[in-house]
């Protein structure tokens, strides 16, 4: 299993727009067929840049579905974004092979 995550930070001035326009993205990256799951979750560090950090973690059963993203759709999708925001929002992209999950062996309540 693959995890494209893609970290963003927003400036504060179009924060909620920002936020309410993921949810559309986020579903059209799913939408290309080449991702399985999609998280979103906020990056709890107050940035000395200021604004929001947020980061988005897709997941993909194969390195082939996500070569075939890039190829495919990746430039499109962050030119429509960057658009949109421009300079009020950086990102920066990591690639993460998952390698093993754990879960507790016992629980105490």
């Amino acid at each position: 299993m693959y995890i494209y995550n893609v970290t963003i930070n927003i400036d504060d001035t179009v924060h909620n727009e920002w936020l309410t326009w993921m949810e559309t993205h986020i579903l059209e990256v799913l939408n290309t067929g080449k991702f399985t799951s999609a998280k979103l979750t906020q990056v709890l560090v107050e940035e000395e840049m200021g604004g929001k950090t947020y980061a988005i973690q897709y997941t993909t059963n194969s390195r082939e579905d996500l070569e075939a993203y890039y190829f495919e759709d990746a430039e499109h999708l962050q030119i429509k974004s960057l658009q949109k925001f421009g300079d009020k929002m950086l990102a920066f992209r990591t690639e993460l092979r998952l390698i093993k999950e754990f879960y507790p062996t016992n629980t105490k309540n």
